[in-house]
């Protein structure tokens, strides 16, 4: 009985785990998502401010380079994480399939035990009388 219940707590366990694995990949391609949107609205009012907004001209603001450059890494660090989000998803959904169907094999066991003690406490009481 022990031993069930322990597979149980660990399976469940083991699907709290991806679901916190998929909540912090959605934050953090949320966060990325932001970070992208503030370095674009920085590299707009740069060009604004400067009036070049052609990257190969020679006069382009650095910080603008500089910060067009980390926005395309923050991109695709999220294309990237975007791919883990789905393997991540994929896993969670596994495993919380996975423990349904432990317990509810365990259930069904539980309920095959408790009916066959019913049967056998009956047959104890006709038994005795």
């Amino acid at each position: 009985m022990k031993a069930r219940e322990n597979a149980l707590r660990i399976r469940r366990h083991v699907v709290d785990e991806k679901n916190r694995k998929v909540e912090d990949l959605e934050r953090m391609i949320r966060e990325f998502d932001a970070m992208a949107a503030d370095l674009d609205r920085q590299i707009q009012a740069e060009e604004d401010r400067t009036g070049i907004r052609d990257r190969g001209h020679f006069s382009y603001s650095t910080f603008a380079k500089s910060a067009a450059q980390r926005r395309d890494n923050l991109r695709t660090s999220n294309d990237a994480m975007r791919e883990q989000l789905a393997d991540a998803i994929r896993e969670r959904d596994e495993a919380a399939e996975q423990y349904a169907r432990f317990a509810a094999q365990n259930e069904a066991r539980e309920e095959m035990r408790a009916g066959a003690r019913r049967r056998s406490e009956r047959l104890t009481g006709v038994i005795l009388r």
